[in-house]
């Protein structure tokens, strides 16, 4: 063999060797830092008491054509999610993305089956995925009348390998006859009665139908049996549309909504987010905001339920923090809320994080609200959750520690999966 082909064969082996390595080596300390990370959040989570969090008492408030009751409480949401549901009069659509199966699950699952045993058609949707600790039995105790679909752990059949099926049924709504329809944050489970601090709604009046059909188009698309038919009447809301992702179809209007209303600011811009994990656009956007004058505040938990997701988020702060955007850290509680107000006219409350696996992955849905007291109400809210927050300022996180920048470092190959 010639000489000098051997040894660029040899140098070839080599590098492709070295590469092998350093990717191993990168990959392996990732797993170890994310292992101790969730060691450490362990330990956190079983040290720390349950404390109070401030909570604005539920309010119904008039929009053009009904009305929005804004819950920031779980107890007190469930109890009119459960009262809706015993009122039934034809049929109950109810989709969640966890449905634990504790106390308050068995309630809701009580709820429907006593709804069903009166003549009430029942139709559930929940996700595989995120209830895969939950015991068979508590949804296999659901009778068969019941109409069940399961948002499935792997979709798409041979095309599974596409990430448009891997988005999950993030979405949480529960439509009752034409009565009301709610949607928003919160999942089904005793720790969101009263441990997480989150944001969901009631709608009535004419907007219900939308949400309906929204339960309709996710039900009939993934082959829900039987076959629901689509509501006979729609409506033209200037005020309150629904935003919903189908990432099966490649829509993902809610990522835009979110970044128009922020490009139209042009006072304050309040944010509220379980997950602040923002794509570059996202980020840009709320940085040029705050440059141009706009009041930019968001709240985001001190330590969320993820604590890898925490440090993900971490990437955008400084970005963020230069241009004058206020970071306030929510205590003592997870926040787990998907709201923004922005103006005192626009608003929206919903199951969408800003992060990729809600803007660019899961199936979710957000209203889209066009009213000055909807978006007074809220701003009042994000005021009384202020009251329980921290700021992290520019000058705190220059001076962080140099194992927490390390850290951060290390992580942030992951941010475009979160």
């Amino acid at each position: 063999m010639n000489p000098r082909a051997a040894l660029r064969r040899r140098r070839r082996r080599n590098a492709s060797r070295l590469v092998r390595r350093t990717a191993a080596t990168v990959l392996g300390t990732q797993l170890a830092t994310a292992a101790g990370l969730l060691a450490f959040d362990t330990i956190r989570r079983r040290d720390r008491p349950d404390r109070e969090f401030p909570r604005a008492p539920a309010r119904a408030l008039p929009v053009p054509g009904g009305e929005v009751r804004v819950f920031t409480y779980g107890e007190d949401l469930f109890a009119d999610m459960l009262a809706d549901i015993a009122a039934a009069k034809h049929r109950v659509f109810f989709e969640t993305y966890i449905w634990k199966g504790d106390a308050v699950g068995e309630r809701f699952r009580d709820a429907l089956v006593a709804a069903h045993e009166r003549g009430v058609e029942v139709y559930v949707v929940f996700d595989e995925f995120a209830n895969l600790v939950v015991p068979r039995s508590f949804y296999a105790s659901l009778p068969d009348g019941i109409h069940v679909l399961r948002h499935p752990l792997v979709s798409g059949g041979p095309t599974f390998f596409m990430p448009h099926n891997w988005g999950r049924n993030h979405r949480k709504l529960l439509v009752v006859d034409d009565t009301a329809a709610y949607v928003g944050g919160y999942n089904i489970g005793g720790l969101y009665a009263t441990k997480w601090r989150d944001t969901h709604a009631r709608f009535a009046g004419e907007i219900v139908v939308e949400l309906e059909n929204a339960f309709v188009d996710y039900w009939n698309d993934q082959g829900g049996r039987p076959v629901l038919p689509q509501p006979r009447r729609r409506t033209w809301s200037h005020t309150t549309r629904v935003q919903r992702n189908v990432p099966v179809d490649h829509v993902y209007p809610i990522r835009n909504m979110y970044l128009e209303a922020i490009d139209r600011a042009q006072h304050h811009i309040y944010l509220t987010q379980a997950y602040l994990i923002p794509d570059a656009a996202f980020t840009r956007s709320l940085v040029n905001s705050a440059l141009r004058g706009v009041d930019v505040q968001i709240i985001v938990p001190h330590y969320s339920n993820h604590i890898l997701a925490d440090w993900v988020s971490r990437v955008s702060y400084h970005k963020l923090l230069e241009a004058g955007v206020r970071l306030l850290r929510f205590e003592n509680a997870m926040v787990h809320a998907k709201t923004a107000t922005i103006d005192g006219v626009w608003s929206t409350i919903g199951t969408a994080n800003i992060d990729r696996l809600s803007l660019a992955g899961n199936f979710e849905v957000n209203m889209e609200i066009l009213d000055p007291e909807v978006a007074a109400h809220l701003e009042r809210v994000f005021e009384l959750d202020s009251g329980n927050c921290t700021e992290l300022t520019l000058q705190q996180w220059t001076e962080r520690p140099l194992i927490n920048r390390v850290t951060e470092g290390i992580l942030s190959p992951w941010r475009p999966l979160l």
